[in-house]
């Protein structure tokens, strides 16, 4: 099992855990994936130094969880493995790579995390899901509809990164946050409005959080979160950061009720590109991958 891959001493991984707090690959039941994809950027750049940034701001986050009163990760133990330089000249090749990851991890039980990269990952990350699971729904923050057919002449671009994954021509999702759409994606949408859910960012005020949900009800659920689905008043650390978007308190009540009315099997949070000296943006972040965590596999106290 763990012998595929490079582990990451725990001070060193995601959460910066002390030796006697940290558990073993074949114990964890959680499992980093950093994946710093940076290849079809199309305004700012710096995604490539997500994951670092993710997990160093991680040692900066409180282990205890006043939602579920406890130092929840014991609940089930998380490894991150080694980042390795990732080819962006070849994107078809890199998400053939960081399928094998997460396959791997998938097949030993264990519940994959991707820290990216861009949000062209995706479509890598999900693959093995998509096989494993009939019933699997995505659950899709970000301020784009991410449903072009390639971008820029790259098939797998970041802003397709969502029509790529619906080439898979079974799966729904459900979309959070979406501000901007142009007018090449609306056809595909209108043929695809009983695949496709979109809750506009323009409707955040009317949100309903179990109406959003409604649809997850008995189903396993990937998760993909453009950290760009944050307003950009929250999250400036991105490449294309957008106002009008979700706030903390939005994402924490959308995936607590997905948490809650399905099951959360793996997912992926992309798109950070780090402002040195900044280091909000990172922790913000790092602690959302904390609750993700949480929420899928810890146990209310």
């Amino acid at each position: 099992m763990s012998n595929r891959f490079d582990i990451l001493p725990p001070e060193e991984g995601f959460l910066g855990l002390a030796d006697e707090d940290a558990v073993s690959y074949e114990q964890a039941r959680a499992v980093v994936i950093p994946y710093g994809l940076e290849a079809s950027v199309s305004y700012g750049g710096g995604t490539a130094l997500g994951p670092a940034a993710m997990i160093e701001a991680s040692h900066q986050v409180e282990l205890f969880d006043e939602e579920f009163w406890k130092e929840a990760f014991r609940d089930y133990g998380v490894v991150t493995l080694a980042e390795k330089t990732v080819d962006g000249t070849n994107i078809p090749a890199a998400l053939d790579e960081l399928e094998a990851h997460t396959t791997a991890v998938l097949q030993d039980g264990k519940f994959p995390l991707v820290f990216g990269g861009e949000h062209s990952i995706t479509p890598g990350a999900i693959r093995p899901f998509l096989k494993n699971y009939d019933d699997l729904i995505i659950l899709h923050f970000d301020a784009h509809a991410d449903l072009r057919d390639g971008y820029e002449g790259e098939h797998y671009s970041h802003a397709a990164a969502i029509r790529r994954v619906l080439d898979h021509p079974t799966v729904p999702i459900v979309s959070i946050g979406i501000r901007n759409i142009s007018a090449e994606e609306i056809p595909f949408l209108d043929e695809n409005r009983d695949r496709i859910t979109i809750h506009w960012g323009k409707d955040r005020d009317q949100w309903d959080v179990a109406e959003i949900v409604k649809s997850l009800k008995g189903r396993n659920i990937y998760l993909t979160f453009d950290l760009d689905g944050f307003d950009s008043s929250l999250m400036p650390a991105t490449g294309t950061p957008e106002p009008g978007g979700v706030f903390w308190s939005d994402a924490m009540a959308i995936i607590r009720a997905a948490s809650e009315i399905g099951t959360i099997v793996g997912a992926d949070i992309n798109e950070l590109a780090p402002i040195e000296g900044y280091h909000a943006p990172n922790f913000l972040a790092a602690k959302l991958a904390y609750k993700i965590l949480n929420f899928s596999l810890a146990s209310k106290a």
